[in-house]
């Protein structure tokens, strides 16, 4: 009995020691990919939610990030979820842009730079996000429960405008 219970521990220990030099199993899911999951989770909740497309070195982006512009929306819009995303951007850090729009401590903003979205052109272009097409800068998407509402794809974004589509996407839908 007792060389059976010493094999046994022996045995364990083996086992033990063999999983201990097993090379770890890398994490399949690349930075780009958990972003987008990320932001898939955000819009698939019931409030309404913008996700904005946006890069530093950007003249039609850079026109909207005043503190008249987003600032001024996202504040007078505390039930919305923003989320901002730094894409093309050149490896530019978009905290100067964001500090002079004052776009930093809203609660409901969340701001992102994608890893890999560096340049407008070339191998790591972003040319789709959450299934859809960006094709251009500023980009603005309106969802609610995780349905595109509506698409602003090419250009600076009217705010009159904006709140319009973000008050008919609070509307019940019989679609």
């Amino acid at each position: 009995m007792k060389r059976f219970i010493g094999f046994i521990l022996v045995s364990l220990v083996s086992c033990a020691a063999l999983r201990a030099q097993e090379p770890a199993v890398a994490s399949t899911v690349s930075p780009a990919a958990a972003m987008e999951k990320q932001v898939a989770d955000v819009v698939a909740g019931p409030q309404v939610t913008i996700v904005h497309f946006w890069a530093p070195w950007c003249p039609n982006c850079r026109a909207e990030m005043t503190p008249e512009g987003w600032a001024k929306f996202i504040g007078a819009n505390p039930d919305v979820k923003f989320v901002f995303l730094n894409v093309w951007h050149r490896g530019q850090d978009p905290q100067p842009k964001l500090d002079a729009g004052n776009l930093s401590a809203q609660p409901n903003l969340t701001l992102l730079t994608h890893p890999s979205a560096v340049s407008k052109a070339g191998d790591d272009r972003l040319n789709t996000f959450l299934g859809l097409p960006v094709t251009w800068l500023p980009t603005t998407w309106v969802f609610r429960e995780g349905k595109l509402r509506y698409g602003l794809n090419y250009g600076e974004v009217r705010f009159e405008m904006l709140q319009q589509l973000v008050n008919d996407s609070t509307d019940k839908w019989k679609h």
